[in-house]
């Protein structure tokens, strides 16, 4: 049975995780064009689970706040973002620093959507207490060079 009915086609992957879970995902190819004047603003613990997220995320991504809250934010995770993309971006909030970059994320749908994001830790009492991730519109040139990237870390 197709995953989106009346969506184009769609593909399956499997994508698997730095902690070896798997989640098998259905892209279509469409991308949604990123929501101009807008910033997408998520709020992570330490383990990546999304504690807070704002109106414009819950747009783009295609969940309900309720099905984000409480879920890890892999759950948008596109095939073609290579793992090493990631664990860059968590090396480098995990030392304290903040990370900024190209993300190609997953909708609910299948569908995708380009970010620049910037993601810092949240320290309180010398502690780092959680993640918070500001999401704004990428140029077109920076998403085809990111996209040529990836496409070579693949």
């Amino acid at each position: 049975m197709h995953p989106f009915p009346g969506a184009p086609t769609c593909t399956p992957h499997v994508l698997t995780y730095t902690d070896g879970t798997q989640r098998q995902v259905y892209v279509t190819g469409i991308e949604t064009p990123y929501p101009h004047g807008k910033l997408i603003v998520s709020r992570t613990d330490t383990q990546g689970i999304i504690t807070q997220c704002n109106p414009s995320f819950v747009d783009m991504s295609g969940y309900t706040a309720a099905e984000l809250i409480g879920q890890p934010h892999c759950i948008l995770r596109h095939p073609d973002m290579p793992a090493a993309a990631f664990r860059e971006l968590w090396d480098t909030v995990q030392a304290g620093r903040q990370w900024d970059g190209h993300v190609k994320n997953l909708r609910k749908d299948g569908g995708h959507y380009w970010v620049y994001a910037t993601v810092v830790p949240n320290i309180r009492e010398g502690r780092i207490v959680g993640y918070t991730s500001v999401r704004r519109e990428p140029s077109r040139d920076k998403v085809a060079a990111a996209e040529a990237r990836y496409r070579n870390m693949r």
